[in-house]
Protein backbone atom coordinates (compact mmCIF):
# COMPACT_ATOMS: atom_id res chain seq x y z
CA UNK A 1 0.00 0.00 0.00
CA UNK A 2 3.16 2.94 0.96
CA UNK A 3 4.11 1.71 -2.20
CA UNK A 4 1.13 2.46 -3.96
CA UNK A 5 1.01 5.73 -2.34
CA UNK A 6 4.13 6.76 -3.20
CA UNK A 7 3.97 5.41 -6.83
CA UNK A 8 0.91 8.02 -6.81
CA UNK A 9 2.71 10.65 -5.55
CA UNK A 10 5.42 10.74 -7.85
CA UNK A 11 3.35 10.50 -10.66
CA UNK A 12 1.16 13.27 -9.59
CA UNK A 13 4.35 15.09 -9.09
CA UNK A 14 5.83 14.67 -12.39
CA UNK A 15 3.02 15.05 -14.48
CA UNK A 16 1.41 18.32 -12.78
CA UNK A 17 3.39 20.59 -15.52
CA UNK A 18 1.88 23.27 -17.52
CA UNK A 19 2.96 24.68 -20.57
CA UNK A 20 1.90 28.14 -20.48
CA UNK A 21 3.88 31.25 -22.18
CA UNK A 22 4.54 35.07 -21.69
CA UNK A 23 1.71 36.99 -22.39
CA UNK A 24 0.98 40.61 -21.61
CA UNK A 25 -2.20 39.41 -20.49
CA UNK A 26 -1.70 36.29 -18.99
CA UNK A 27 -2.73 32.54 -19.91
CA UNK A 28 -5.93 31.36 -20.67
CA UNK A 29 -6.99 28.23 -22.39
CA UNK A 30 -5.66 29.53 -26.04
CA UNK A 31 -3.73 32.34 -26.07
CA UNK A 32 -2.23 34.26 -28.31
CA UNK A 33 -0.66 37.58 -28.41
CA UNK A 34 2.08 39.74 -29.17
CA UNK A 35 3.84 42.89 -27.18
CA UNK A 36 6.56 44.71 -27.22
CA UNK A 37 9.78 44.34 -26.04
CA UNK A 38 12.61 46.84 -26.43
CA UNK A 39 12.90 49.40 -29.49
CA UNK A 40 15.94 51.88 -30.20
CA UNK A 41 16.99 54.86 -32.21
CA UNK A 42 16.98 53.01 -35.36
CA UNK A 43 13.77 53.68 -37.48
CA UNK A 44 14.80 51.70 -40.38
CA UNK A 45 13.82 47.69 -40.73
CA UNK A 46 13.92 45.99 -43.51
CA UNK A 47 14.81 42.57 -42.35
CA UNK A 48 13.01 40.81 -39.92
CA UNK A 49 14.20 37.40 -37.63
CA UNK A 50 12.47 35.30 -35.73
CA UNK A 51 13.46 32.58 -33.25
CA UNK A 52 10.79 30.68 -31.31
CA UNK A 53 10.92 28.09 -28.21
CA UNK A 54 8.24 25.18 -27.97
CA UNK A 55 7.01 23.62 -24.39
CA UNK A 56 5.22 20.34 -24.47
CA UNK A 57 2.58 19.38 -21.23
CA UNK A 58 5.81 21.51 -19.04
CA UNK A 59 7.91 18.23 -19.42
CA UNK A 60 9.64 18.72 -22.53
CA UNK A 61 10.99 22.48 -23.57
CA UNK A 62 13.75 23.08 -26.65
CA UNK A 63 14.56 25.80 -28.85
CA UNK A 64 16.34 28.73 -28.69
CA UNK A 65 14.10 32.43 -28.80
CA UNK A 66 17.03 34.75 -27.74
CA UNK A 67 17.41 38.06 -29.61
CA UNK A 68 20.69 36.60 -31.15
CA UNK A 69 19.40 33.77 -32.73
CA UNK A 70 16.55 36.22 -34.29
CA UNK A 71 19.11 38.05 -35.33
CA UNK A 72 21.08 35.80 -37.06
CA UNK A 73 17.80 34.06 -38.69
CA UNK A 74 16.99 37.47 -40.21
CA UNK A 75 20.85 38.26 -41.07
CA UNK A 76 20.18 41.79 -38.72
CA UNK A 77 23.37 43.72 -37.57
CA UNK A 78 21.62 47.01 -36.07
CA UNK A 79 18.19 46.18 -34.37
CA UNK A 80 15.29 48.57 -34.61
CA UNK A 81 12.67 46.47 -32.58
CA UNK A 82 12.47 43.20 -30.66
CA UNK A 83 8.52 42.22 -30.35
CA UNK A 84 7.62 38.74 -28.01
CA UNK A 85 4.43 36.55 -29.55
CA UNK A 86 3.07 33.81 -27.41
CA UNK A 87 0.86 30.93 -28.10
CA UNK A 88 -0.43 28.79 -25.93
CA UNK A 89 -3.49 25.73 -26.04
CA UNK A 90 -4.74 24.47 -23.18
CA UNK A 91 -1.61 24.53 -21.00
CA UNK A 92 -0.84 21.70 -22.73
CA UNK A 93 1.39 23.38 -25.93
CA UNK A 94 3.15 26.62 -26.00
CA UNK A 95 5.47 28.27 -27.83
CA UNK A 96 7.34 31.68 -27.41
CA UNK A 97 8.60 33.62 -30.37
CA UNK A 98 10.97 35.97 -30.10
CA UNK A 99 10.72 38.76 -33.51
CA UNK A 100 13.67 41.42 -34.41
CA UNK A 101 13.52 44.03 -36.76
CA UNK A 102 16.06 45.97 -38.31
CA UNK A 103 19.10 46.28 -40.44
Amino acid sequence: MKLKALFLAASVATLSGCAVTSSPVGNALYTDVSGPVGVSNSAEASKLGKSCAHNVLGLVAAGDASIEAAKKSGNISTVSSVDGHGTSVLFLYSRFCTVVKGQ
